[in-house]
């Protein structure tokens, strides 16, 4: 009797162990292959921008064509009903002489949809302007193209905040050098800020740094204290100094610190930031200085000043690149990136408690 009961308890010892070591290693993260080179927009995808519109659907756009400097490429969009399936991507924004990319979708407060775009206007990234549109019907119909910024240079990538004071801040960046495989040392992450009373896109503040930043992720911790993550300056050679380049802002994103390596790594690749409901920020990059695999998650609890938990989203020989994450109303995260030499667009889907 007391060998079976001994032999009974092991074995509920074992179980809990499993469960324990299940739980530590957090839920399957559910992913999805949403658009490849079936989907007849051309070859090139890249990179993906998604939002939860205000009835719950979700709305991702990419811009494609030809390959990344072909002249035919234009920004796609497909909107998701909840429990539904992807649509097949429809053309939103061209220019008839010019190729566009970096298309970046994002819903307002007050409901407007907004799209932010590049448009080059030479042979290299170095040489673009910031466009958009925006559209009262949550993406069925859209207005003209308009400039938002008209200096030589200017892109966009990530999606704007809402600022405490009610204002919007649309992280952007001033890329150099006129070279496509390097990012040239003075290239600086910047800002504009929108105020809905004015309706104007003003810039505020520039991040420097010493070997040059693009690709600015924001988060306001508290009213008026941000943090930004930025890409790295350089080429895509195998450094053992490339970091994710951080810095903060005390007045609202006006003025900023000057930009300084953080403890993450980063190839030369962009990176999201966002603050989470629970108040917690998540950080998600690439965990290599050399190659844009593995694309990882980091939570903070603190502020920023540590992320302890971190996990794994996707990984393999395979390049996962250029994440955007949001987290819904239902409290999931999700992540939209491209991978398989920038030919596909992917959507990962997980709950916070999932990063153990």
């Amino acid at each position: 009797m007391f060998r079976l009961q001994l032999e009974t308890h092991m074995r509920v010892l074992s179980l809990l162990a499993c469960l324990a070591v299940s739980a530590l290693s957090g839920a399957e993260i559910t992913k999805e292959r949403i658009f490849g080179p079936e989907t007849q927009t051309g070859p090139y995808k890249h990179p993906a921008s998604v939002t939860e519109l205000q009835n719950g659907d979700l709305f991702l756009v990419y811009y494609g064509g030809k390959g990344e400097y072909a002249n035919d490429t234009a920004v796609f969009g497909s909107r998701k009903k909840p429990g539904g399936s992807w649509p097949a991507p429809k053309a939103i924004a061209r220019d008839p002489f010019r190729s566009v990319g970096n298309g970046v979708i994002w819903q307002a407060p007050d409901g407007l949809l907004w799209l932010f775009y590049v448009i080059r206007f030479g042979d290299t990234w170095s040489q673009s302007r910031i466009a958009g549109k925006v559209s009262s019907d949550s993406g069925d119909t859209w207005s003209d193209s308009s400039l938002l910024a008209l200096q030589e240079g200017m892109m966009v990538r990530g999606r704007p905040i809402v600022l405490s004071s009610g204002e919007y801040l649309l992280p952007v960046y001033h890329e150099t050098g006129n070279d496509r495989e390097e990012v040239g040392k003075d290239s600086t992450s910047r800002f504009l800020r929108f105020d809905p009373k004015t309706k104007k896109w003003l810039p505020s503040g520039v991040i420097r740094s010493a070997k040059g930043n693009i690709q600015p992720a924001p988060v306001e911790v508290s009213p008026g204290h941000l943090i930004a993550y930025c890409r790295r300056g350089g080429g895509y050679g195998p450094v053992k100094d490339g970091y994710i380049v951080r810095s903060e802002s005390h007045d609202g994103g006006r003025t900023w610190s000057e930009g300084a390596d953080s403890t993450f790594p980063n190839p030369n690749s962009a990176v999201d930031f966002i603050k989470l409901k629970s108040g917690n920020l998540l950080l998600v990059y690439n965990d290599s200085m050399t190659r844009r695999t593995p694309l990882s998650v980091a939570i903070s609890t603190d502020g920023g000043k540590t992320f302890p938990r971190r996990r794994v989203i996707a990984e393999g020989n395979n390049d996962f690149a250029y994440p955007v994450a949001v987290q819904t109303t239902d409290g999931r995260i999700h992540i939209v990136y491209t991978s398989d030499r920038r030919g596909v667009v992917n959507h990962a889907v997980f709950q916070e408690q999932d990063v153990p």
